[in-house]
């Protein structure tokens, strides 16, 4: 679009013209019909006294856009060469308000003279204007971090720290991490489908999405982030909510009039967006706090900018491009949420903090390095509150509490070394605040319980459960002023900061909005006025577990007694869609209601709710809590495999464990333990993070019976695996790959595993293991003496771990199979594992695929098999064997019998290799193939092999 109209009249280059003014004379016609900002140059001209203010006013009388450029055009010529010439310069210096005039300044190789490059531009373009009002707003909306209480302002520069970020497939499969948030915008990277136009970030709640939102638009606002990107647009979803089914806006009313309004031209700015859709950001914050029964799938298209729709419509036309193809969008949501795979350009998983992470976090938080060293002291000490702090809001929480306690008291703060459960997180934020507004005393500390605390702020805390209760059960996450009134909640309760101000204004009218400051402390309240309100009856306060049950089985599901004992798990085949998908605030909810109504919170509840009262709702609570984990356990899909009853547990499972551990019950946990009745539990792609651990080792350490854990493609990382140490006892396989465990949680698994030496599968697959960690693995190896299969694949372990691994691999009688893909042990390593495969006599499987291998190692590899019998697959994939690897190879078949499956695809080898691998093919009837795709020989080479059909060359 940009070079429409050159070919209207013949450009002639300025070194064929004496003067400017030629040059613009001979270009009169592509000038008028490109140049639309005449305000721009008038500016300019006026500024430097190239015009008068007469000049101006001549020029302004002209009545159309195109009489206006010819009027300037002549008064420049006739003012001389200086003045055409400065015209060019101002045409070339603001190429954002003459982008149609970029190829033909760039053809006739304008260069200005030293005396017009010293003269002022200013630009007064109503799209770079704009653009600074957007930078503004966003720099001073992203500044800060919104606290709990709204007097403190946080700086988000000082305290910012980034989190796991894990590009994934349509499946949710990891295709790797990325290195930074620019990456997020790189088109080289994780494009899942070319035509989609969303980048879908999601994650658990607290995990990290707002604030990664708020990072980009700081980085947009100081020009960190992609240059070609003038408008930045930051929409939260739950805004959408505010609107009525009647209200009808268009795109241009949606973006500039919700949003941000041009100070100058609206129309000019719009009409450059439409044109260039892809200079401008999109970010959706939040599409799980839309209204439940809204589906991005079944939506009116709307393709009209100008034409009114509701603010439903255009957001979902803006994600699928009917609106706006081009422009960047951004979205988020918590897991579970799924959008269309057409709408979808790439997808990113938020995983919250790493080990390291949390450090820096630390190191962000507490300045000061005694403070840091005894913060993290305490926290190594307590891995279930470790746990906790990966989630990245409950990790903030928790230091605002210390930090609050140590400055109060101005004492070495101790965290607690029992069980924290989520529960007494909250409790504990809340009664901080609470206490932050009572009156300060120079010489009196605030000596307040916890007890009298909620005693004395009952009245509040009632406020503002009714409130989020009220929310909750119509799916709303913002308050009309009129609603937070109809509370009772006064000024004073809304300074505490549960409940802030919508920044949004304007959405809901005039009136001022309200909104919790995080979904979690909505469910946690509205736990709390279910558990307090004398009216709320037994059904009202079961409301949310209704979520539980699959549709169709309500009725199966009833408040059994206590002594019910649980049944083993039955024949039903697959349940339906998952109960949980989109409705995360419920299980919040019930979580909070667990803990709540625990014995452990007894003493505090009792001053606020009558005893009887208590028991009874706990007494419902627990009944209706294990006769629907019952009724999950019995239809969960079950397969016999490999002598295991084996049972692949759903996202829901997870969160029942959540709500068993919050009750911290025994009984509770034994009654569920007795329930799983498999051998082989799998809880594969469950989401599920280090904190989970907790809740899993609460009721799997009542578990008396051997059995197999399949934790892979989670969220764990070493934390996690310190909180299964209770579990280890009756573990036999334990599957932990693509869990981000480094060399720490491995040595927690060695101390554990080596105890009780009954593990016989250990899968580390694709976590952040060094030779370290490889150290600890061979100990276990040599230490386990059942351990039959070892997974250790696509790690960090180089020749010094692969040498370890090769000694315990050859020491040991009964390992089966070994995989190593994708690390980097090279020659050494190959020469080790060589020397581990000479008469081993029970490896069968063995792969070294993509470890930097070349001729000597592989050399090594294929005399080793001349001595060995048990063999029968072997995988080096992507290395770098040569010819001479493929004759070694040759001459080892012509030796061993045994070996069944042997995969060369991606190496070096030649024509020449392969015939000889052919060639040893003739005296051997035990392998079945060998497989060479990807190699240098050319299909016509590889063709007078084809009657090998053990040979796979293509």
């Amino acid at each position: 679009m940009e070079k429409r109209g050159h070919s209207e009249m013949e450009i002639i280059p300025s070194e064929s013209l004496h003067s400017y003014i030629k040059l613009l004379k001979s270009n009169r016609e592509l000038l008028v019909t490109h140049v639309r900002n005449t305000q721009c140059l008038l500016d300019n001209l006026l500024k430097n006294d190239y015009f008068s203010a007469e000049d101006v006013e001549i020029v302004g009388a002209c009545s159309t856009q195109p009489n206006k450029v010819r009027k300037i055009l002549d008064l420049v010529q006739s003012k001389g060469e200086e003045v055409s010439e400065f015209l060019l310069h101002v045409l070339q210096q603001l190429a954002d308000a003459f982008v149609d005039l970029r190829s033909w300044l760039a053809e006739i190789g304008f260069s200005p003279s030293r005396l017009i490059q010293s003269k002022t531009v200013v630009n007064t373009d109503p799209v770079s204007r704009y653009t600074q009002k957007l930078r503004h707003q966003l720099g001073r909306d992203s500044k800060f971090i919104l606290c709990y209480s709204q007097k403190e302002e946080v700086l988000l520069e000082e305290t910012y720290v980034d989190t796991i970020m894990e590009l994934v497939n349509f499946s949710n499969e990891s295709l790797g991490s990325l290195g930074s948030l620019a990456c997020l915008l790189d088109h080289s990277t994780g494009v899942l489908n070319e035509q989609g136009e969303t980048i879908f970030v999601f994650g658990d709640a607290g995990v990290g999405k707002s604030m990664l939102l708020q990072r980009l638009q700081s980085l947009w606002a100081t020009g960190q982030l992609d240059g070609g990107l003038k408008f930045f647009f930051h929409f939260r979803c739950r805004m959408f909510s505010c609107f009525k089914d009647s209200d009808m806006l268009s795109l241009q009313d949606l973006l500039f009039k919700h949003y941000c309004y041009p100070e100058q031209d609206p129309e000019e700015v719009f009409t450059f967006l439409l044109r260039f859709p892809h200079t401008a950001l999109f970010t959706f914050d939040g599409l799980d706090e839309l209204h439940s029964d809204f589906d991005l799938s079944h939506v009116p298209d709307a393709s009209s900018p100008w034409e009114p729709a509701h603010p439903l419509v255009l957001l979902a036309n803006l994600l699928s491009g009917m609106l706006l193809k081009g422009a960047v969008k951004l979205l988020t949501a918590r897991t579970g949420i799924e959008i269309p795979r057409q709408l979808l350009w790439k997808k990113v998983l938020l995983r919250g903090f790493s080990p390291s992470h949390l450090r820096a976090y630390t190191r962000r938080m507490f300045p000061d390095r005694a403070a840091q060293d005894r913060l993290l002291g305490q926290l190594e000490a307590n891995p279930n509150l470790c746990s906790l702090c990966a989630v990245p809001l409950f990790c903030w929480i928790i230091f605002r509490c210390f930090q609050h306690f140590h400055s109060a008291f101005d004492s070495s703060l101790q965290l607690p070394d029992c069980t924290v459960t989520l529960t007494d997180v909250f409790l504990l934020i809340t009664e901080v605040h609470l206490n932050r507004m009572q009156p300060v005393s120079l010489v009196q500390r605030n000596t307040r319980s916890q007890t009298e605390t909620f005693r004395a702020s009952l009245g509040t805390l009632r406020s503002l459960g009714q409130v989020a209760h009220w929310g909750m059960e119509k799916n709303l996450f913002v308050f009309s002023q009129e609603e937070v009134q109809a509370s009772e909640l006064q000024e004073a309760d809304l300074q505490l900061g549960f409940l802030r101000a919508v920044p949004e204004l304007g959405l809901g009218g005039d009136q001022q909005s309200y909104e919790f400051f995080h979904v979690t402390l909505q469910a946690f309240f509205t736990a709390f006025f279910l558990v307090v309100d004398d009216k709320v009856g037994t059904q009202e306060l079961l409301r949310f577990f209704q979520e539980w049950v699959p549709p169709g089985k309500a009725a199966a599901v009833s408040c059994s007694p206590l002594s019910l004992p649980f049944q083993c798990l039955g024949d039903s085949g697959l349940v339906g869609e998952d109960p949980f998908k989109k409705k995360d605030h419920f299980q919040f909810t019930n979580l909070f209601l667990c803990g709540l109504l625990s014995k452990a919170r007894k003493k505090l509840l009792q001053c606020v709710v009558p005893a009887a009262a208590l028991r009874r709702k706990r007494k419902a609570l627990w009944a209706h809590l294990f006769a629907s984990l019952r009724s999950y356990l019995k239809n969960l899909p079950r397969v016999q495999s490999g002598g295991y009853n084996q049972v692949q547990a759903m996202p829901t499972f997870i969160w029942m464990l959540r709500c068993i551990y919050e009750t911290q019950s025994e009984k509770v946990g034994q009654l569920a333990a007795r329930g799983i009745c498999a051998n082989y539990l799998k809880l594969t792609y469950c989401n599920a993070c280090s904190a989970d651990c907790s809740a899993l080792s609460f009721v799997l350490h009542h578990f008396r019976k051997r059995l197999a854990l399949d934790l892979d493609n989670n969220n764990l990382n070493d934390y996690g695996v310190r909180e299964l140490q209770p579990c280890f006892s009756c573990l036999t396989v334990v599957r932990l790959s693509v869990n981000q465990i480094t060399d720490a949680g491995v040595k927690v698994l060695y101390e554990e595993l080596t105890k009780y030496k009954i593990v016989t599968y250990l899968g580390l697959y694709n976590n952040q293991i060094t030779d370290i960690g490889a150290g600890y693995v061979a100990r276990i190896l040599d230490a386990c003496k059942g351990l039959t299969h070892l997974k250790l694949g696509k790690n960090k372990i180089t020749s010094e771990g692969g040498k370890c691994l090769a000694l315990a691999v050859k020491n040991s009688k009964s390992i089966l199979e070994v995989g190593m893909w994708g690390n980097q042990i090279g020659d050494e390593g190959a020469k080790a594992f060589a020397e581990a495969l000479r008469n081993h006599p029970s490896l069968t499987n063995l792969s070294l695929a993509f470890n930097g291998i070349s001729t000597e190692g592989g050399k090594s590899l294929a005399q080793a098999l001349q001595q060995n019998v048990s063999l029968r697959i072997f995988w080096l994939t992507k290395n770098e064997l040569s010819d001479e690897v493929a004759e070694s190879m040759a001459e080892m078949l012509k030796v061993n019998q045994t070996l069944q499956h042997l995969w060369l695809i991606q190496n070096q080898i030649t024509a020449q290799g392969l015939a000889q691998l052919a060639d040893a093919l003739q005296n051997n009837t035990g392998i079945t193939e060998i497989c060479l795709n990807g190699n240098l020989f050319k299909p016509e080479e590889a063709k007078g092999f084809e009657d090998e059909k053990r040979l796979v060359c293509f």
